[in-house]
């Protein structure tokens, strides 16, 4: 069931025609090229490399191991433990290194978007989110759907009259039954745009973010389907858990985005900011009735072999959780949307090579939060009561490590994100402290929660 309504003028610009090339980062041109399936097998013999060294070093450690709780307990521990994490942190940090953003070939996109905000029951923001959409600096036509999933509040009513107040175009489409991706479907039905992008109701966009996230689509090869903008936190300075999640979002998100993007294989364009080609997200049925529906439609999308991107500089800013329940229930939700996606269209399934081998590092992800919840944890408070049997002093020597690699990540942000963009990095530094010794466990435990839920089936719970 839908209701279409139009309220305002038609919204559109005289585009500019694209000029040249731009970087989007402000990075000089390299003439020197290094082919993506190259940087790939750089990555893929370092992290070896890395897992002989730790290897190595581990020996007496899981000697040690060995005498006390015998040969495959002490394999499992020091595994879960040393060799995945430095396996996956290591090609991580290699593919990043070897990651240079390609230039915009298309400065200034004039195609016709329409831009779909998921609501229900957002009356508190959802004049601000529209106002945001609006003052975007996009030089081609925007139309703005408000995807209404059976909201019972003034949501509508304020959205229409926040669409006449800037005298814009808006779409309004409405859908009861409950589920963001029966909302998502109803309202691609109306659009008839070749680009789609996604906005959740309490996102804003940064006034550079859709210019920049058409510009990569319209700079990429042809057979890419999908953008994946950044997505930031604006509401950090609610509590600490806030703030330790602006630095995951970041930081540590940002980071597994680059490094994705770089393999062309973006393994979530998520719902909160992300381009899509209209006609392949029909192709492939929009988006499924799933827990993760964005993960599951990403998977779908590059599964006959095409490609989805990350565009580090197209910014929005959304609200995260300020309690732990929410918290984390927002991450349980997260772990179950992963298993989902591996679910509906394994690693193995995905036609270009590259993409098995990302979707493929996903598997290993459950490894790290049994290994960090259950061993990690209960290792350090053993070592904190005088029992360094699992955690000792020299395995805290990875904070060192974390601190390094954190801060390159921190100065590549600044210098090629927020630095272009005119944005400025707060001064969180006890959330930053947060972040590093706690936030971790959270997430992990939080995982969990989420795989427990996905195995005995659990009802979904979006909120």
């Amino acid at each position: 069931m839908e209701v279409r309504e139009r309220i305002g003028s038609e919204r559109g610009h005289t585009g500019r025609s694209s000029g040249g090339e731009a970087d989007a980062g402000g990075r000089p041109n390299r003439r020197f090229y290094v082919p993506v399936a190259a940087k790939f097998v750089i990555s893929v013999l370092f992290a070896c490399a890395w897992v002989g060294g730790s290897f190595w070093l581990s020996l007496p450690w899981l000697r040690d191991l060995v005498r006390h709780v015998g040969v495959v307990p002490a394999i499992v521990v020091v595994t879960l433990l040393a060799y995945v994490p430095g396996l996956i942190v290591a090609f991580m940090a290699m593919s990043l290194l070897l990651d240079r953003q390609p230039p915009l070939k298309v400065a200034n996109p004039t195609t016709a978007v329409t831009i779909v905000i998921a609501a229900r029951n957002e009356e508190a923001g959802i004049a601000e989110t529209i106002r945001y959409a609006a003052r975007t600096d996009y030089d081609g036509p925007v139309t703005i759907v408000l995807a209404d999933n059976g909201s019972t509040d003034a949501t509508r009513k304020i959205a229409r009259a926040t669409a006449l107040e800037l005298d814009i175009e808006l779409v309004v489409s409405r859908e009861p039954k409950p589920g963001k991706a029966n909302a998502l479907n109803t309202a691609l039905t109306l659009v008839n745009t070749p680009y789609v992008v996604t906005v959740d109701a309490d996102t804003l966009l940064h006034h550079e973010a859709l210019r920049r996230l058409v510009s990569r689509i319209e700079s990429a090869p042809a057979d890419t389907v999908a953008v994946a903008g950044a997505v930031l936190v604006r509401n950090s300075r609610s509590n600490y858990l806030a703030r330790m999640q602006e630095w995951d979002y970041y930081l540590g998100i940002a980071a597994v985005k680059r490094m994705q993007g770089l393999y062309q294989s973006t393994l979530v364009a998520q719902g909160a900011f992300s381009l899509y080609r209209t006609e392949e997200l029909r192709r492939v049925g929009g988006w499924p009735d799933a827990i993760g529906e964005d993960i599951v439609v990403t998977w779908r999308l590059m599964e006959s072999g095409d490609r989805v991107l990350t565009e580090p500089t197209a910014v929005a800013f959304t609200d995260v959780p300020v309690t732990v329940k929410h918290f984390v229930r927002q991450r349980a939700r997260w772990a179950r949307g992963m298993i989902e996606g591996l679910r509906a269209v394994p690693p193995w399934r995905q036609a270009r090579p590259l993409t098995r081998a990302i979707a493929g590092i996903d598997i290993l992800i459950p490894l790290l939060d049994v290994g960090y919840a259950l061993i990690w944890l209960p290792g350090l408070v053993l070592c904190l009561f005088g029992y360094p049997l699992i955690v000792s002093l020299w395995t805290l020597l990875v904070m060192p490590i974390t601190v390094c690699v954190y801060g390159g990540l921190r100065r590549y942000q600044r210098r090629h994100v927020f630095g272009p963009l005119g944005l400025r990095v707060r001064q969180n530094r006890l959330g930053y402290l947060a972040f590093l010794l706690g936030y971790q466990a959270l997430c992990s435990i939080a995982s969990l929660i989420g795989y427990a839920q996905e195995i005995a089936g659990t009802r979904r719970r979006w909120k």
